[in-house]
């Protein structure tokens, strides 16, 4: 069964001016249930995360910091976000959400999270609407309890993954896989095991042969026992801050092909959201919805 975290009302934990980039963690769910794809049965509610498992990616003064409210005021403007101890606590929950996807992925081989692929969020700080990071924090929890020792993230998102980067830089355990708008945020990249930076405008055809050309051979070179997938819909071409020209179609037969590439190779996948941007919030929802819609059509 397919099985998809969900943390509801996420737009509610942020004052007024910032709610609608977040409204489609309560749209997205309620069209999905909507139209049959899933039924409540397909959903679940994480717990909050402990803090032993989010210290396996973050710094002790970092979580501290945050949990307490203390950032600096800079550190705070740096996420995007106004910090509250809603926030946080909503911040938490999600990870947990990616930690369950993970584990049902090993069971059923798809776990999916109505949110996070929040990349930007380093050991020790937060960036772009990220404070933790959820796959890596995932990642590390399956090296330590379970028998998944070598993992592939793959991050289609516009923007670096940059934190998640960072983070792994001397784990040879976890291949990081970035391929990302080349001149778009962050304006600093890290180095990923494998940057993939793209030209402005970019449309279907060329995005979707890049992505052919290189899949496959990743993971033939790394072979991966367990896969994150960071599924970012700013890509677009009517995203405000991708600057890319895919379509929607051209979209979802990324998240296609790389759902189909995970199965054909038997490796499990969980799968997170990223960003989106579009000026309509009903081309962002349709967009993540395709996702939801792949996988439990291919794997179910």
């Amino acid at each position: 069964m397919l099985k998809i975290a969900w943390t509801p009302q996420y737009a509610h934990a942020l004052p007024e001016g910032h709610r609608f980039p977040m409204l489609k963690y309560e749209l997205l769910p309620e069209q999905l249930l909507y139209e049959g794809t899933i039924s409540a049965a397909n959903i679940f509610a994480p717990e909050p995360l402990p803090e032993d498992i989010i210290l396996l990616a973050h710094e002790a003064d970092y979580w501290q910091r945050l949990n307490n409210l203390q950032l600096t005021p800079a550190e705070v403007r740096k996420t995007g976000f106004p910090l509250s101890q809603r926030l946080v606590q909503r911040e938490v929950i999600i990870m947990n959400g990616t930690v369950q996807a993970a584990l049902f992925a090993l069971e059923f081989g798809i776990g999916m999270n109505i949110a996070g692929g929040t990349h930007h969020a380093f050991t020790d700080r937060g960036e772009g609407f990220c404070l933790l990071n959820d796959m890596a924090i995932a990642a590390h929890y399956l090296l330590r309890n379970t028998p998944v020792s070598r993992i592939l993230i793959v991050d289609l998102d516009v923007h670096q993954g940059n934190g998640t980067a960072q983070i792994f830089t001397n784990e040879p355990r976890v291949f990081t896989f970035s391929m990302h708008g080349g001149n778009n945020y962050p304006l600093h990249k890290e180095k990923s095991d494998l940057d993939v930076p793209l030209p402005d405008g970019i449309a279907d055809q060329a995005y979707l042969k890049l992505l052919r050309d290189i899949l496959p051979g990743l993971m033939e070179q790394v072979q991966p026992a367990f896969v994150f997938y960071q599924s970012g819909v700013d890509i677009l071409a009517t995203d405000k801050l991708g600057r890319l020209k895919v379509s929607r179609e051209g979209c979802k037969e990324r998240d296609r092909f790389v759902l189909e590439t995970c199965r054909q190779h038997q490796v499990p996948v969980a799968v997170s959201m990223g960003g989106g941007y579009s000026q309509k919030i009903a081309d962002i929802v349709e967009a993540h919805a395709n996702t939801f819609r792949l996988a439990q059509y291919l794997y179910f």
